[in-house]
């Protein structure tokens, strides 16, 4: 149970604490913020409302901590990761519990989280280990018009704070993605976990101080975006960025200042399905790559562009199984679970009345309760309405009909996202031209988009992103290039 057992010390009375300096705390304010039950519409946890001045002592503690960390062998890091993520898998029960409580993510699908997680800290463990054991060897004379007079020596070395926040719909799996790349690289790191989200990320944490981390190393601080979110981000103390989440993160690239910035802000996935796709297969990732977790995914399927002579016959499948799709709270393991909030759900439903009104075809009858959205296939839908463009983050698929490569390819390429996209063919030479025309960061070639594994390169072009994700990217994009340069009175070759 949340808050029980191992997590006993994170929570007082009703209101979870937030972590610094190796201890739970509660915050000065006095204040706190209600955490809202998808599929209840109720308040079910309560989180501590941090304010600046909190801020800034965790920054400092932060940097101290970092220095000493940086002095801490590889070997001893990745010992301690490994640890953490042991401890993480070990107590995977209460974690989902949050998750299914937070963001009404299905219980098997919770537990699946908190698991892969660990065993994301672990290969990043390993990776670290080799990736920063490696450095490079240069000799002046590679160079037209030197002799060998330099040697060369470079390393990475730590950047210093990282700032991490994670979004709602993977609040663990997303924090650790950078909690483990920057700790292993010799960084401090501060949490900032979102509201729909932090109690899973604080139970998470307490598996890392479980695990013996320095104190001041790692911290978790909540708070209400409004009072702290600028305030953290443009910290001077903070000497990298890594968000994950929408618009928002727009914003903090263009207040950040110097510091590296690794940005997934979401996508407008297309979906290209040409005459010869196994209809079956295409049928399936739809349903599997569109409704998954309500759709509530960056790299869900968001639109389906498909050739004209076999639009309705996909679309018949697609149905078939769109009304197979159990619908209901998280806690049943349904396919299809409240939505994380009334403001998203009253978005979605903004966007089926504007295609209604435009006269794309309904597949399914629209039907919401609360939060809860039944799945639905649009069907003709132009590029006048706005699902054809706008990430509905919900149980909401449009198909677009079209009658030439060219014409997907364009409709994909017009967005502003870049994220992902897919394309459906038995023709392997047609699969490589279209994925090399697609404007995006990954094209999955006859399955859906998807993050993953975890230590394959994740990034987005365009509205989608900065830099690049996945274990290796991240640890490189967290560490910086430090040489070293030997000058020698006298030109010396080997065996020369």
């Amino acid at each position: 149970m949340a808050g029980s057992g191992v997590f006993e010390e994170i929570i007082e009375g009703d209101v979870f604490k937030y972590y610094t300096d190796g201890e739970w705390k509660k915050s000065a304010s006095g204040k706190s913020v209600a955490i809202i039950n998808p599929t209840t519409r109720t308040t079910q946890y309560k989180v501590q409302a941090c304010t600046q001045e909190e801020v800034n002592k965790v920054m400092e503690s932060a940097k101290i901590a970092q220095k000493q960390w940086a002095k801490t062998p590889l070997w001893k890091r990745a010992e301690l990761l490994h640890k953490a993520a042991a401890i993480l898998k070990e107590h995977k029960a209460p974690i989902a519990e949050c998750l299914v409580k937070e963001i009404a993510k299905p219980a098997k699908d919770s537990v699946t989280e908190v698991v892969r997680s660990g065993d994301l800290i672990s290969y990043c463990a390993e990776e670290g280990v080799r990736i920063l054991g490696e450095g490079k060897f240069l000799v002046s004379d590679s160079f037209p018009g030197n002799e060998r007079t330099k040697y060369c020596l470079t390393s990475k070395i730590p950047l210093g704070v990282v700032l991490a926040i994670p979004p709602f719909n993977y609040p663990v799996n997303l924090a650790v993605s950078k909690i483990g790349p920057a700790l292993i690289a010799g960084n401090s790191l501060v949490l900032k976990p979102p509201t729909q989200g932090a109690v899973a990320c604080l139970h998470m944490v307490q598996c890392f101080n479980l695990a013996g981390f320095p104190k001041g190393l790692i911290s978790c601080i909540t708070g209400k975006g409004s009072e702290i979110g600028d305030f953290l981000t443009m910290h001077p103390g903070v000497n990298c960025i890594s968000f994950t989440g929408g618009d928002t993160g727009i914003s903090i690239s263009k207040k950040a200042g110097m510091v590296p910035l690794q940005m997934e802000l979401g996508g407008k996935d297309a979906c290209i399905v040409l005459e010869d796709a196994d209809l079956d297969l295409v049928a399936a990732n739809i349903i599997k790559g569109g409704f998954s977790y309500s759709g509530q995914r960056c790299t869900a399927v968001k639109v389906v562009l498909v050739m004209e002579s076999v639009a309705d016959a996909l679309v018949e499948k697609v149905n078939a199984k769109v009304a197979k799709l159990k619908v209901g709270p998280p806690e049943e393991d349904c396919d299809i679970t409240p939505v994380v909030s009334e403001s998203s759900a009253n978005f979605i439903e903004g966007l089926a009345k504007d295609a209604k009104t435009k006269g794309a075809t309904f597949c399914q009858e629209y039907k919401r309760e609360g939060n809860l959205i039944w799945p639905l296939l649009l069907d003709n839908v132009r590029p006048d309405m706005r699902i054809a463009w706008e990430e509905p983050f919900g149980p909401i698929v449009p198909v677009i009909r079209i009658n030439s490569i060219e014409e997907g390819i364009h409709h994909c390429n017009a967005s502003n996202f870049g994220l992902q996209g897919c394309v459906f063919t038995k023709d392997i030479n047609k699969a490589i031209l279209i994925s090399d025309a697609m404007e995006t960061g990954t094209v999955q070639i006859n399955s859906a988009p998807a993050r993953g594994p975890d230590h394959f390169p994740f990034q987005g072009l365009k509205d989608s992103g900065i830099g690049s994700q996945g274990i290796t990217n991240s640890i490189s994009m967290m560490t910086k290039i430090k040489s070293t340069v030997i000058n020698l009175p006298t030109p010396s070759y080997t065996m020369g």
